[in-house]
C-alpha cells in the first residue's frame, strides 16, 4: 500500500482550505477532484498555467510538466494537475495570468519593444 501525505490547498479563488490524504505518486488535483473538489485546472498536461499553486511548505513531484520553468519551480511554483505528492504538502492556488505574467512576461515585453508599433512610420 502507497504510503498517504497531508494536501492542504488554500484555494484562494473561493476563500476555502481544503486538506486530503494524497497516496504517495498520486496527481494531486486528481484525488481531489475525486472527492468531489473543484479546482482551477484547463489541460491536464502540465502546458498551461491555469492550475498554477505557490508551494507554502514541503515538496512534490512535477516531473511530467512543462508549463512551468525550472525557474519559476525554484521559485516555489508548480502545476496541480501534473503534481504528485511525495510528502506533506501545503499550497495556495494562484491567479494564471499573474504566474504567466511571472514567467513570460519579460519576454512579451522585449518582443513588443523589438517589433515596434505597427502605427509607427
Amino acid at each position: 500500500m502507497k504510503p498517504l501525505h497531508k494536501v492542504t490547498i488554500h484555494h484562494r479563488q473561493v476563500g476555502r482550505t481544503i486538506t486530503f490524504e494524497v497516496p504517495e505518486g498520486e496527481y494531486i488535483l486528481r484525488c481531489f477532484e475525486s472527492h468531489g473538489e473543484e479546482l482551477p485546472f484547463s489541460c491536464r498536461n502540465g502546458c498551461c498555467t491555469t492550475c498554477a499553486v505557490k508551494v507554502l511548505s514541503g515538496e512534490m513531484d512535477q516531473n511530467d510538466g512543462i508549463g512551468l520553468s525550472k525557474e519559476m519551480q525554484a521559485l516555489g511554483y508548480g502545476l496541480l494537475c501534473v503534481a504528485k505528492a511525495i510528502g506533506p504538502l501545503e499550497l495556495e492556488t494562484q491567479d494564471e495570468d499573474e504566474v504567466y505574467e511571472m514567467q513570460f512576461g519579460k519576454y512579451l515585453e522585449k518582443a513588443k519593444a523589438q517589433a515596434g508599433s505597427p502605427f509607427d512610420i
